[in-house]
């Protein structure tokens, strides 16, 4: 009698069922998806704005020196192309690192794409701070021998050190980074069965030569000019207190 009065039983209301599922909360995948969406939305924007405001200041720079003929002068110029070196920073580098954050981490591009963008990023930084170190040269002949500056820095010259800005970077940049001077063959072997990653992973000679070139050197020569154009400044200064 208890097990028939047992089977007699009616199943369960499935209306009710789906009354208390509909009105339960979304699964906490749903959470998880949208904050997702917000941090890409918000991490774009932030590199857009970042890339685009990198591209139009030194535009403006640029446009600036070439409207007004007074401010066409030896030390502009360097300041007209190291806002060119700048702008393509913004331009090849930036805009590929913005690819691989917002996939976290995947390269869209292949091997061979790998190498140019890590050689754009080395050649543009390069030659970005090989710019400062010129221009802090061209300050320290205009401020301690002012009288010898037009014949120390001419158009020639200007050419000249332009020419040395803009070729020496490929040394450390193009030429180790396509002949796989810059990385192990571990690295390397890595790369080739893995091409959604571009790592930029560099041996110890690479290391050494291209922070000299890139950071090292230009930053020992920026410090000495500079502390010479402090010293010929407050030496000036004294002079004029007398």
């Amino acid at each position: 009698m208890t097990l028939q009065s047992a089977d007699r039983r009616p199943p369960p209301d499935a209306t009710s069922s789906n009354v208390s599922d509909a009105g339960a909360p979304p699964p906490p995948g749903w959470r998880y998806a949208w904050d997702d969406v917000a941090a890409v939305a918000l991490k774009s924007s932030v590199m857009g704005f970042i890339i685009v405001a990198a591209l139009f200041g030194n535009l403006l720079v640029i446009v600036s020196v070439m409207r007004h003929r007074k401010l066409r002068v030896i030390t502009n110029y360097f300041v007209v192309s190291l806002a060119m070196a700048d702008m393509l920073v913004a331009l090849c580098a930036m805009c590929f690192n913005a690819s691989v954050e917002l996939t976290g981490g995947t390269w869209l591009f292949g091997f061979f794409m790998c190498d140019a963008w890590n050689s754009l990023d080395v050649y543009f930084s390069t030659a970005s701070i090989l710019h400062l170190c010129c221009i802090s040269v061209d300050r320290y002949y205009a401020i301690v021998q002012p009288l010898d500056y037009p014949l120390i820095m001419t158009h020639g010259r200007l050419a000249v050190m332009l020419a040395v800005v803009w070729c020496s970077p490929a040394l450390v940049s193009f030429l180790p980074i396509f002949l796989g001077w810059y990385t192990t063959e571990e690295h390397l072997r890595f790369r080739r069965e893995h091409p959604e990653v571009c790592g930029f992973t560099v041996n110890r000679l690479y290391a050494v030569v291209s922070s000299s070139v890139s950071f090292w050197v230009p930053g020992v020569i920026m410090i000495c000019m500079y502390y010479r154009i402090y010293v010929e400044a407050d030496r000036q200064e004294r002079m004029l207190y007398r």
